[in-house]
């Protein structure tokens, strides 16, 4: 069987004999890799368009949600992703970082998209710059999708997380991709796209597969593509000397093998928790994917009066790792993903033998495998005894479990030896001593991409030294390529295009969608803060009324906020500094002008989320009297996770000015601001305007209710939430399902047609109480009278509901406005 591409919406098989893709544990033929015949340049031309055009349009937020739905979809199937990966040799343990590590970066890019990126296609970047005298001329910087298309070119040792990783960013950026893994062990790549694709989550042409051979894609990159590859640094270097890519500027982002390393401290000794955390760490990295790890340890550094510890230590640690069939419980290290690997890490071995001793070979007996079948190898260490004089060590990369290790005198001669491999992605050091680990880590960072700090004081919640993660930067310098993936937000930059803009203050409101001060405001009768999220626009302004601020103001906020500072309470000591009198306290202004703009009256308003950039400018005496400019300058929507109302965020600029109209203060202060419900009020008067458009005629859209029957089963329904339900007359609701149905009632998401009422058996249906459909609509409305008062009477009463279980008075109210919002629904009342 082939392997299919996935080239401009559709699923190719290639034309040639392709590639054998065996198993790594038994040898037996998994499927056939083959790309030839493909169209690259097609592939290319459709990323650009159909796939640009299609992800640059969604917002980042959007962007975002897509991200969060996919790895939803895929961790669902998540087994079948397993059951493909044993046979690449990985061990659960192992596959459990590739796969659910992968799922995790797409939750963690999601998380950030909807916590900081804006609900728009663009992204502005940095603070506005004043570049003209009087402010009518200013600049800032905006952030827009490169117009183009990512190949991103993957190592074997990662087919799940390889992918994924580069994915996040570039799709959360709104760029489309090309994926293209190593043709071995793409077999997993394969079947967790096909998932992607077939989840029907994202756009038409936002990713594209090559399972195989790249041929000639690279020959068509053109300026505004980009490339990022994982893999030997020297396959990296002639791909980003290839013309096409030199010529055309083509964005290259190389993330290559490294010679990392790991030093042992200096008071690190055996006995000491950190000696034994050092042993266990360099064991799980030469062991863990049999050592297929771009952030292995391959170099161990250690105190030269503690070699013969180590090693000793070390090779006990090994002997204990059961190598064998990765299906077989008592397996903690796989095979290497396959024949050709192991004779390339074989061939690595030799050259590190011509140098440096080889100090522990274990000859392990295999759990459940062969090796005459299988891609297994043993653990191996080296001694290198001399490490400034032979340089094999610093040279020679064996991917696979093979590690060297050497001597060093001091921390001087650890962070020389570190630096010695010319470029890593990350060196860790095992330490309890501060002044040690501190004078290791900055001589030797700049020759790392990350620095990892292992002792007793962080063990416990440790991620370990070969664990890159989405919110720090993966990448190095030298020979590890000098690129940058991850590290948070920072990793979407490689794929933005950052234009300067300048304009006037309204032009840069106009097109950055936040207000710039000096813009135009807009002033209306409805204070701004009675407004919803989607109602705010950004500009929407009010002016106060003024305050006079005195000296008994100065003097209580003193005393209430144990502010004393003498500039506030002693007029003697004002001599040499910038106060001609007490000055009124910083904070003081600020919480007089909340006093100014906030709205008393109950509104969309939730609660102050923040305070950002305050500033005081000129100071505030007794008699001055301040007014305040509060204008929107920014919408952020947010993603609402368990009990909370959905909202967003609004940035509100607040200007203090005085009675000369000169600005004391400035500042930004954030709120969080209810959006518009879907679904109907509670109250008398809208229920019964709308129930005045229901007829014994009225036309249902789904269900099987009559007008009457509809009316007659809300009041039942309203009065089963006052009057006490018995919970052991209805089946039980699992305590792990519970949580998540009650936070259902605060998202805005609708009762589906077809949800059966609980209080009715198979087949029974209601029988009507009332004689006719205004009778029954009077008794609702009289219900809903009940229901009001008792909730007044009883505010922190908690009632039984059969699909919900026990509900307090707020979460009563939300599923009684989504049940009439239903119904109404049902009859096209609303």
């Amino acid at each position: 069987m082939k392997l299919k591409n996935y080239i401009a919406g559709q699923w190719i098989e290639g034309t040639g004999e392709g590639i054998e893709l065996r198993n790594a544990v038994n040898g037996e033929l998994v499927v056939i890799s083959d790309t030839e015949g493909i169209n690259f340049e097609e592939a290319l031309q459709y990323g650009r368009t159909v796939g640009y055009e299609n992800l640059s349009s969604m917002t980042f937020y959007d962007r975002g949600e897509m991200l969060k739905k996919v790895a939803l979809y895929l961790l669902e199937r998540k087994k079948k992703y397993y059951e493909l990966s044993y046979k690449t040799g990985a061990t659960h343990a192992d596959s459990w970082v590739d796969i659910e590590g992968g799922f995790g970066t797409f939750f963690t890019y999601s998380g950030l998209a909807k916590r900081m990126l804006p609900n728009t296609p663009f992204w502005v970047d940095g603070d506005v710059q004043k570049i003209s005298a009087s402010g009518t001329h200013l600049g800032t910087h905006i952030l827009t999708p490169s117009e183009g298309v990512s190949v991103q070119i993957n190592a074997y040792n990662f087919p799940v997380w390889g992918m994924l990783e580069k994915l996040s960013t570039s799709l959360l950026a709104g760029v489309p991709s090309i994926v293209k893994p190593s043709p071995y062990g793409s077999y997993l790549t394969n079947a967790v796209f096909q998932d992607m694709i077939e989840s029907g989550l994202l756009p038409e042409g936002a990713i594209q597969l090559v399972c195989g051979e790249p041929g000639n894609i690279l020959d068509f990159v053109q300026d505004g593509d980009s490339v990022l590859f994982t893999g030997s640094a020297t396959t990296g270097r002639k791909l980003k000397s290839l013309p096409s890519v030199a010529k055309n500027a083509v964005r290259f982002n190389m993330e290559a093998d490294s010679l990392n390393c790991s030093i042992l401290g200096l008071d690190a000794k055996p006995g000491t928790p950190e000696f034994d955390l050092f042993i266990k760490e360099v064991r799980n990295e030469m062991t863990t994917k049999a050592g297929q790890k771009c952030t292995a340890i391959r170099r161990i550094i250690v105190p030269e009066n503690l070699i013969g510890d180590v090693q000793n230590a070390l090779s006990k640690a090994l002997d204990q790792t059961k190598i064998g069939n990765p299906l077989n419980r008592e397996t903690r290290m796989g095979s290497l993903v396959g024949k050709i690997q192991y004779e390339e890490v074989q061939r690595k071995i030799d050259l590190l033998k011509a140098e440096t001793e080889l100090i522990y070979d274990g000859k392990h007996d295999l759990v459940d495998a062969d090796y005459e079948n299988g891609a297994f190898m043993s653990p191996k260490l080296f001694l290198n005894d001399k490490p400034f004089d032979k340089d094999i060590s610093h040279e020679v990369e064996a991917f696979g479990p093979v590690s060297t290790l050497m001597p060093y005198k001091d921390a001087e001669e650890a962070a020389a030896l570190a630096k010695r491999g010319k470029g890593s992605l990350v060196g860790s050091i095992v330490s309890h001593d501060e002044k040690f680990v501190a004078e290791t880590s900055w001589k030797m960072a700049s020759t790392h991409g990350r620095i990892f700090v292992l002792n007793r004081d962080n063990a416990k919640e440790s991620t370990g030294h070969g664990s890159p993660l989405p919110t720090l930067m993966h990448g190095g310098p030298g020979r590890a390529g000098g690129g940058e993936e991850m590290g948070g937000l920072n990793g979407l930059h490689f794929f933005l295009q950052k234009t300067a803009i300048q304009g006037s203050p309204d032009i840069l409101t106009a097109i950055t969608k936040i207000y710039t001060q000096g813009a135009e405001k807009k002033y209306s009768d409805k204070h701004p803060f009675q407004k919803y999220f989607e109602e705010v626009e950004v500009g929407d302004s009010l002016e106060t009324a003024g305050r006079t601020v005195t000296q008994a103001d100065i003097v209580n906020f003193s005393n209430v906020s144990w502010d004393h500072f003498y500039a506030h309470t002693d007029a003697t000591s004002l001599t040499g500094t910038i106060f001609d009198e007490v000055v009124a306290h910083g904070y003081f202004i600020l919480s007089a002008a909340a006093g100014l703009f906030v709205s008393g009256k109950k509104g969309p308003v939730i609660a102050n989320y923040g305070l950002e950039n305050a500033a005081f400018f000129k100071p505030v005496y007794a008699g001055d009297t301040i007014t305040v400019y509060l204008t929107a300058k920014e919408k952020i929507n947010r993603g609402v996770k368990g009990r909370n109302i959905p909202s967003g965020v609004v940035k509100w600029l607040v200007e203090v000015v005085n009675q000369r109209e000169e600005v004391v203060c400035v500042a930004t202060i954030l709120t969080l601001v209810a959006k518009k419900s879907p679904f109907i009020e509670l109250k008398k008067d809208k229920i019964q305007k709308l129930l005045n458009g229901l007829t014994q005629n009225s036309e249902r859209k789904f269900g099987e209710m009559t007008p009457q029957m509809m009316v007659e089963h809300l009041q039942d329904v309203m009065q089963n939430s006052i009057r006490k339900l018995n919970p052991a007359d209805f089946p039980e609701i699992p305590e792990e399902h519970l949580e998540k149905l009650q936070d259902w009632l605060y998202t805005n998401k609708k009762i589906l047609p077809g949800a059966k009422y609980p209080l009715l058996k198979e087949g029974e249906t209601p029988i009507l109480r009332y004689k006719n459909l205004d009778s029954a609509k009077e008794e609702l409305l009289n219900t809903l009278s009940e229901y009001l008062i008792f909730f007044k009477e009883h505010p922190k009463s908690q009632n039984f509901h059969p699909r919900f279980g026990l509900l307090n008075k707020e979460m009563m109210e939300l599923f009684q406005r989504k049940h009439f919002t239903h119904h109404f629904e049902q009859f096209n009342l609303i």
